[in-house]
């Protein structure tokens, strides 16, 4: 299938949601035509190279799908998006001469689950070490953190009656708490109404989830997201949630070289 191209500096996965604002007029074109056909584009993340501007970029060959939830067009031409990852492809070649941005003809890749029962039982042990991954992510008593900005595409439901909370739970769903539409919770005796997000029973949706939402390096969420198998993916992800679990423990951070730093490298 052909799909257009936009190339980014981040890596969109399944069920994650992406803000985007599109300023450049080829990719103005880009949503025009999707927006007039109802199609998708795809994202791909860049490997060398610029978003914006000329010059020549370089990125991955596996990206995912991306689908137009909402669309808002400014007087000036430009757009304010919200889209959702729904599948990954993979480029098999990208065609020229198509225009101010890249088509390229692609394949939709499959989700393989080799053994169901590994799999549901390596998105068991990934759900509860990602919720102490989380709960080691708030700050202590005088630390200040970046808050955490990812939006999922996940199903969600009412939770009107805390008397049937179960504390067993904790491993697979999260409570939040939101004033309904045109509503404020500002007086004690108010509560916002909760809702509570349910964290999926798939293991191929959950290891998209988590890989879209754990704080890693982009190579490291790209190389996820390429992984053939939900088998493996959720195993990689174990691997790096304890890494993660092992450095927030301790309050450290993994080691990345400034990529502006140029020079030999000394050993």
């Amino acid at each position: 299938m052909e799909l257009p191209l936009f190339p980014l500096n981040t890596v969109l996965c399944p069920g994650i949601a992406l803000p985007l604002h599109v300023f450049e007029d080829r990719y103005r074109a880009l949503v025009r035509d999707c927006l007039a056909t109802a199609s998708p584009f795809g994202v791909v993340l860049i490997r060398e190279g610029r978003e914006v501007g000329k010059g020549a970029i370089s990125f991955t060959g596996t990206g995912t799908i991306a689908e137009i939830r909402d669309a808002d067009r400014r007087d000036d031409g430009r757009f304010d998006l919200l889209v959702v990852g729904t599948r990954r492809f993979g480029i098999r070649h990208v065609l020229d001469g198509r225009g101010p941005y890249l088509v390229a003809d692609v394949e939709i890749l499959d989700e393989t689950v080799d053994d169901p029962a590994t799999a549901q039982a390596l998105a068991t042990r990934a759900t509860r070490h990602f919720v102490t991954y989380l709960e080691l992510l708030r700050p202590r008593s005088g630390e200040t953190s970046e808050e955490i900005d990812v939006r999922i595409e996940v199903e969600t439901e009412d939770d009107d009656d805390d008397e049937n909370d179960d504390g067993d739970e904790e491993a697979a769903s999260e409570d939040v708490e939101e004033a309904a539409p045109g509503e404020h919770a500002s007086a004690a005796n108010e509560r916002p109404r909760r809702r509570r997000v349910l964290i999926p029973d798939d293991p191929t949706v959950l290891s998209h989830l988590l890989t879209g939402i754990l704080q890693i390096e982009l190579p490291r969420r790209q190389a996820l997201l390429e992984l053939a198998s939900t088998e493996d993916r959720l195993r990689a992800l174990l691997a790096l949630i304890d890494r993660e679990i092992f450095l927030l423990r301790r309050r450290l951070r993994a080691f990345t070289p400034d990529s502006r730093v140029a020079g030999p490298r000394r050993s």
